[in-house]
Order: structure tokens, then sequence, then C-alpha cells
């Protein structure tokens, strides 16, 4: 009996504590029933008693159950706490409330935790679901992204190729329209250009009638002020001779009667004196005679030293000796340079001497020496000759040489010296002429730059002066001569007359000259300039001068270095060789030391070969030959 009671106060108090910390929890509908265990068929001792005042209160509880407050239960509560209270187990009591209400709250903790997991549990399957749906949508929206830009690149592509035969019908459209674009350009450039050169024609027409007009108003008024001033020059010399001749016939008329007064006084004298009038005729007589022998005595001298000193203004050079005994000092002359130089001629075995030629061009010419001497010698009418080729190959040279092996005085003028004696040309020619049937042994006449005044008689460049030069030419050389062998050479053989050609029996050819010829020449010009003949001409002038002339040394020049320069060369005449070993000499004696070297030679030798190329090509530029 009294544990039941115990147990019942327990959970009244339970029920107390679960009130008093569950105030707010009251619902309208339903009465408050914090306490089930205290019922109406609990066996408690005051049940009976507490029947009336429950039967009682019956009224008021089904008034309060209208608003939703249960009175009954906080009445029984309340009475259940004052049984506790009056209880000697209340102690107890609370303590095993307290020990229920920890374990509640336990239990109401692990029900939380749990609910927790649960919840999380949840949570966690709820991300999943929605990380899979996610997943699914991503992966949809990727496909239908794929998918739509497949369908635009198709689109894209399709619009590209549209684009391109759209852009391609363009361009074929724009090719078109800039061809027609252009022809019709060139069409106006074409019509421009044929109205400007017509305005041009018309223009230049307008400019020379202008000129013409202008030339002619400046020739009338030139000619009427050189005639207006010829008529007062004319006029004032007038006055002044007037006046001149008023004084001279005074001074004369006065010197006239001094004269005759003193001749009249002379006279009076040698008639009333005959000594002195013997005298006076005499020495008259002796003047007379004395004026007469100078006179004479002076004509037959000045024929003698014009026949001897008489070489015409036109000979440029003359092996005719020019006054008696000249021949003799030019033969000893000739003989020492030539014993000067006979070691570098023994050594180049060359039947021309010093001068380098193609083998064949060089036996023609020897052969022509000797049939020129075996013409002198049997009288017979000589050969007329042309030579013809670039400058600087050698024809001056060789005609000299043929004149020296047959025997024949030379003579050289140039055609440039007569195109500015005007009319005087013709009398110098036939002074040539005349002047060369002087010569004993016959005369070799070569004439340089023939074509200057021998040119086409039709040119409408040639005045009548020089047409009248070459007239008399032709009528000198008309017919076969056994006196003068004429030499011609020109650059251009075409522009010579064709009467002139006529006259010449043997054409001949010097070009340039080869790599074997150049290699020769190269040699030659290297012992004349810096090895053999310098040296004896620096001592033969070192005895004039007090200055010792320093010796040039050669160090490593060997034949292929001379080879190498000759191949490099290509295209140089024989002048432009001589100048090239000339440019080296000058080099050599820039030198404190004077030594000639490889890399010197052709360091002059390449800047000599640019130096010729460029001259050719501003020659080409200029339109003048080479």
């Amino acid at each position: 009996m009294a544990a039941s009671r115990l147990s019942s106060c327990v959970a009244m108090a339970a029920a107390v504590a679960s009130l008093s910390t569950l105030p707010d929890r009251a619902y309208a509908d339903s009465p408050f029933r914090f306490f089930p265990f205290y019922s109406s068929s609990s066996s408690s001792p005051q049940g009976d008693q507490n029947s009336n005042s429950r039967s009682e209160a019956k009224a008021d509880a089904e008034e309060s159950k209208g608003s939703g407050f249960d009175p009954e239960s906080l009445e029984r509560g309340a009475k259940a706490l004052r049984e506790i209270n009056s209880s000697p187990h209340a102690k107890q009591v609370f303590q095993v409330m307290r020990k229920q209400e920890d374990t509640r709250l336990a239990e109401m903790a692990a029900e939380k935790a749990h609910f927790e997991a649960i919840q999380a549990n949840a949570d966690i399957e709820k991300q999943r679901k929605l990380h899979e749906e996610q997943r699914d949508l991503i992966q949809q929206q990727a496909q239908a992204k794929a998918q739509m830009l497949r369908y635009e690149d198709e689109l894209a592509r399709k619009r590209m190729q549209t684009d391109h035969e759209v852009q391609r019908k363009h361009n074929v459209e724009l090719v078109r329209m800039q061809e027609d674009s252009s022809t019709r350009k060139e069409q106006a450039r074409r019509a421009t250009e044929e109205q400007i050169q017509a305005q041009q024609r018309q223009t230049e027409k307008e400019r020379a009638e202008i000129e013409r007009e202008t030339i002619r108003v400046k020739a009338m008024a030139e000619a009427e002020g050189r005639a207006h001033e010829a008529k007062l020059t004319e006029e004032h010399n007038r006055k002044m001779l007037i006046e001149r001749i008023n004084g001279e016939r005074e001074k004369w008329l006065a010197a006239i009667n001094t004269t005759f007064s003193h001749i009249e006084g002379g006279f009076r004298i040698l008639l009333t004196d005959r000594n002195k009038l013997l005298m006076t005729v005499g020495g008259a007589t002796a003047l007379a005679a004395g004026v007469y022998t100078t006179r004479e005595g002076a004509r037959v001298m000045w024929g003698y030293v014009n026949r001897i000193l008489g070489q015409p203004s036109l000979i440029r050079e003359s092996s005719i000796a020019k006054f008696p005994g000249s021949e003799l000092i030019s033969k000893a002359k000739n003989k020492v340079f030539k014993y000067s130089t006979s070691a570098g001629a023994a050594g180049s075995k060359n039947g021309l001497g010093n001068i380098v030629l193609h083998p064949s061009l060089e036996r023609r010419i020897q052969q022509l020496s000797r049939a020129t001497s075996n013409t002198k010698t049997h009288q017979a009418p000589f050969r007329n000759m042309m030579f013809y080729g670039p400058p600087g190959t050698g024809k001056t040279l060789v005609a000299r040489e043929i004149a020296q092996k047959s025997g024949l005085d030379y003579a050289m003028m140039t055609g440039g010296d007569v195109v500015p004696l005007g009319a005087q040309a013709v009398t110098k020619i036939h002074q040539i002429f005349d002047w060369a049937k002087k010569s004993n042994k016959g005369l070799l006449l070569f004439i340089d730059e023939a074509d200057a005044f021998l040119c086409e008689r039709n040119s409408t460049h040639m005045s009548e002066a020089q047409r009248s030069a070459l007239n008399a030419l032709l009528f000198r050389t008309g017919d076969q001569s056994r006196d003068i062998v004429l030499v011609l050479a020109t650059n251009r053989p075409g522009d010579l007359d064709s009467a002139v050609t006529d006259r010449i029996d043997e054409v001949i050819e010097f070009p340039l000259p080869g790599e074997e010829e150049r290699h020769k020449l190269l040699k030659l010009y290297l012992y004349k300039y810096l090895s053999g003949e310098s040296d004896q001409n620096a001592a033969k002038w070192g005895l004039f001068t007090k200055k010792k002339p320093q010796k040039i040394t050669i160090k490593d020049v060997s034949d292929d270095v001379i080879r190498e320069a000759a191949r490099k060369t290509e295209g140089f005449s024989g002048r432009e060789i001589a100048k090239l070993m000339a440019s080296i000499q000058a080099a050599v004696y820039g030198r404190p030391d004077c030594v000639l070297d490889t890399q010197l030679f052709m360091e002059i030798v390449d800047y000599k070969v640019t130096e010729h190329h460029q001259r050719i090509k501003l020659a080409a530029e200029g339109g003048v030959p080479a």
C-alpha cells in the first residue's frame, strides 16, 4: 500500500515537473491530462471523499471545456503535491523524480541524436539525389549544348559555304569590273597620251615657228643695228679720214717744200762741184747693186731653208730630218735605245719588237712589212692599208713598225686637226702630199682618227670645207703611188666614205688582246715600268740630280699571279694594261720601302678592273661606245 502510494506520488511529481517545464502546452480542444495516473479508477482512499467535490465541479469543468482549460487536472496535481509534501518519503520521491527526469532527458537526448542522425542521413540522401539530379541535368544540358553546337556548326558551315559562294560570285564580278575599269583606264590613258602627244607636236610646231620668227626678227634687228652702226662708224671714219688726210696733206706739202728746197740746194752744189757729182753717182750705183744682190740671195736661202724645214703643220710626228745632220743624230739615238732595251726584246723573241699581238695578226703584219719592203725595192706601186679596232690596240705602233722594217720614212697626222682648218684644209693636205714626195725612201703617211674628216659625204653634219678636204685627199690618192703608203686608222670603219674605202687595198682588224696576249703585255710592262727600263731611266736621270733614285723591289710576284691578273683583265686594251702598270708603279713609289708584293699588285688590279667595268657602264648609259 505504501509502495503504491509512493509510486503515485512520484508520478504526480513527475507530472508536476513536466507541467512546470511545459506551462505553455495548452490546447483548447482537449482537457489537461498531465496526470493520467490519477483517473476515476484510482484506488486511493480519498477517492470517495472527493467524489462529491468532483461532481460539483463537473458543471464548472464542462463550462471550462468550452474554453479549452481542464481545472480537474490542475486540482489533481495540486492534491498530489500536497500529499507528497505531507508524505514522509517526499525526499525519496523527489530523488526518484529527479532520476526519472534525468533518464527522460537522456532518452530525449538519445532520441534527439537519433533523430539528428536520421535527419543527417536524410539530408545526405537528399544531397545525393540532388547531386544526381544536377549531374543528370548537367549531362542533359551538355548533350543539348553539344547538339546545339553541332547544329550551330552545321548552320555556320552552310552559312560559310553560302557566304563563300556569294563572295566568289562577288569576286568574279569585281574582277570583271576591275578588268573593265582597267580597259577603260588604258583606253583613256592612250587617248590622253595621244592627245598630249598631239598637243606637244602642235606646241613644238608653234614653238619652232615662234623661234624661226624670233630668229628672223632678231636677225633683221641685228642687221639693222649693224647697218646703222656701220653707217655711223663709216661717217665717223670718213670724218676722221678727211681730217687725217688734211693733216697729212699739209705735213707732206711742208716736207715736200723742204725736201725740194734741199734738193735744189744740193743740185746747185753738185752742179758747181765736179768731184761731189762723181761721188754721188758712184754711191747710188753701189747702193742699187747691194739691194739687188741681198734680195736675190735671201730668195735663194729661203728656198733652201723651206726645202729643209718645210714640214707641214698637220704632221704631228715624222722620221724625216728637219735640218742637215739631224738624221745621223737620230740614227745614233735609236742605236743607243735599241742597245739599252736589247735584253727585254731578246727575252720576248717577238718579231715586232715590244708590240704584242695575236699570232695570226702578227704573221700578217710581218708579211705586210716584207711585202712593202720588196715593193720599194722593185719600184712597184705601194698598197694602202686601213687599221680598225678599239682604241689602244696598237694600230699606231704597228704602222710605225711597218715603216721601220720596210725602210720607209714615217709621218703621222690626226683627222681631228683637219676639221678646224676650214677652207685652209685643202691647201694643207696638198702641202702634205707635196712634202711627202721630197722623201728619197718613200713615206708611210699614217692618218689616225680618219673618220673625223673622211666620213660619208652624204652626212648632214659634214661641212663644205670638210667635203672639200675629203675631195682633195681623194684627188691625191686616185692612182697607185710609188712615193706614199697611206695607212688609215679608225674606230668606226662604217662611217668612212665609200670612195675612201675603195682606195684601201688591205683591211686589218685589231681586236682586244686575249688572255695570252694580256699575260705577255703584263710581263712586258712590268719589266718596262718596274724592273728594267724604269731603273735604267732613273739611273740616267740620277746623273743630273742630287737625289739618288730608289730601286723598286719586286717580291712574290710570280708568273701565276701575273696570269691571274691577265684572267681578271678581260676586255682591257694594250693601253689600259700600260696604264694599269703605271698605276702599280705609282702605288709602289708611294710606299717608303718601294716594295711590290702580291697583295699590292692584286689590289691595284682589282681596283682597275672595277674602274674599267664602271667606265663601260657609264659609256653604255650615255650612249657612247667604250
